[in-house]
């Protein structure tokens, strides 16, 4: 009886010791083509130029609505969410890797009849017993084959996934408030060019019709000054719904109502000229990219996710061993539950597993191989996508900055041409439809210098996130 427990002991301690034997592939990210690595003095400054980026516009007004978003924008609250729940599930993995123990009290009182006895024995009667039982139970599942860290492994994965696609959202509605923040800059803006122009025109029709009353000029050129002012009073109702719709797109992005977005910042006082166009410098894609985008650390997490499914789907054909055991007191009376002799125990071990289940394992090991492929080739678009939004970024923020450069001297040269303009038509050199189109064209020019600002700055925002800008507290 000692030699066959000495064995039992040892066959049991051996399976145990092979719980340190997970299946599956252990995960490797995959080669792919990439820059060559910076060194780290570069690598340092290029992350110091992405931390808190917004910053850099130096706008306090910017500042403090992706501030709000952080907090109140419905999405990033549903991603925290999400994440929350990503990290309920690694508890719960992690907790089936350990036993359960439970424990149970019970009491009873039965009644068993004269009837049930099979012999009429004399005294023999009815009965009446009470039982009572404390017992603790404890079952362990030993995990022979590695599926329960698997499981762990994948949950895991899982949790960062759901933080980098966190950051990821995030990252993506800061840009977007910048965007949006920039464009309601322009938009506004070329509402106050608008009205500025509409009330010179409104001095220039009242100068034509005194001019006209007077006999000085014609009814076409008093026409014409009504035209152009009646054309620009027409373009209001549009800069102004552009306004609004604006505040509104802005407001849901940061939490706010339209209402409490317009009486809680003062954008009058702004003007998109004002910012500061933060300087970048990225003279080739940086090969830190992989470990910066938050979008492709949450499919790199979802690929080792989709490896160790591979693992728990291989594990699952394998046997399963399991270990119980149970401890407790049973006794007729309350009081005796705590002698020794109402001890009761047991304990022992199930070793269970798959014989013949018609292909079901093995589909289950392909449809995760296949689903790892999948994963693997999402994580490669991926990868290409945010390389070719980089290029993107920099060449568009190139072409914007050039842009902005040409129309800056364009307004300089029309400004000076509807200043001679109106000299020369003063002294009656020029008719008065030249000077209607120099100041229709200065009018066109400062709206095209707006939008080329607005161009420009959502250009650098681009990059920003394009490179995996960031938070200084998460470096």
């Amino acid at each position: 009886m000692t030699v066959h427990r000495i064995r039992v002991g040892a066959a049991t301690l051996g399976l145990i010791f092979l719980a340190g034997c997970a299946v599956g592939p252990d995960y490797k990210r995959p080669e792919i083509d990439k820059p060559e690595p910076v060194d780290a003095e570069a690598a340092l400054a290029h992350q110091r130029q992405l931390a808190d980026w917004w910053q850099r516009f130096d706008d306090p007004t910017l500042d403090a609505l992706i501030e709000r978003a952080a907090s109140d924008n419905l999405e990033i609250r549903s991603a925290v969410a999400r994440m929350a729940e990503a990290q309920a599930r690694l508890g719960l993995a992690s907790a089936e890797r350990r036993p359960t123990v439970g424990a149970q009290a019970e009491a009873s009182r039965e009644r068993t009849p004269a009837t049930a006895f099979p012999i009429d024995l004399p005294g023999a009667g009815a009965t009446t017993a009470n039982t009572f039982s404390v017992v603790g139970a404890l079952d362990w599942e030993i995990d022979l084959w590695g599926r329960l860290a698997r499981e762990r492994e994948a949950a895991l994965a899982t949790l960062d996934q759901s933080r980098h696609a966190h950051d990821a959202l995030r990252l993506a509605i800061t840009t977007e408030v910048a965007h949006g923040y920039f464009a309601l800059l322009a938009a506004e803006q070329q509402l106050r060019i608008t009205e500025r122009t509409l009330a010179s025109r409104q001095s220039t029709l009242e100068l034509e019709q005194i001019r006209f009353d007077a006999g000085e000029t014609d009814e076409l050129a008093f026409r014409q000054a009504q035209a152009q002012l009646e054309t620009t009073r027409a373009q209001l109702p549009a800069r102004r719904a552009q306004v609004r719709h604006l505040e509104g797109v802005l407001a849901v992005l940061v939490g706010m109502s339209p209402n409490e977005l317009s009486g809680t910042i003062d954008f009058e006082n702004g003007s998109i000229r004002e910012l500061t166009l933060p300087e970048l410098h990225v003279d080739e894609l940086p090969a830190s990219l992989i470990e910066r985008r938050p979008d492709i650390r949450a499919a790199e997490a979802g690929l080792t996710a989709a490896n160790a499914a591979i693992g728990i789907a291989e594990a699952a054909r394998l046997p399963a061993l399991s270990l119980g055991a149970m401890l407790g007191s049973i006794a007729r009376d309350e009081s005796d539950l705590l002698s020794s002799g109402a001890t009761a125990w047991s304990g022992g071990a199930s070793l269970f597993g798959p014989v013949l289940d018609f292909g079901r394992s093995r589909s289950r090991i392909d449809t995760a191989e296949a689903m790892r492929e999948q994963a693997e080739l999402s994580w490669r678009a991926t990868v290409q996508i945010a390389f070719n939004e980089v290029r993107s970024a920099m060449i568009t923020l190139e072409s914007a900055t050039e842009t902005i450069a040409a129309v800056e001297r364009q307004v300089e040269v029309i400004a000076r041409t509807e200043e001679l303009a109106e000299i020369r038509y003063r002294e009656g050199l020029v008719g008065f439809i030249e000077l209607l189109d120099a100041r229709r064209n200065l009018l066109e020019a400062e709206l095209a210098l707006s939008e080329a600002r607005r161009e420009q700055l959502t250009a650098a925002a681009t990059l920003f996130k394009a490179l995996g800008g960031g938070w200084s507290e998460r470096k």
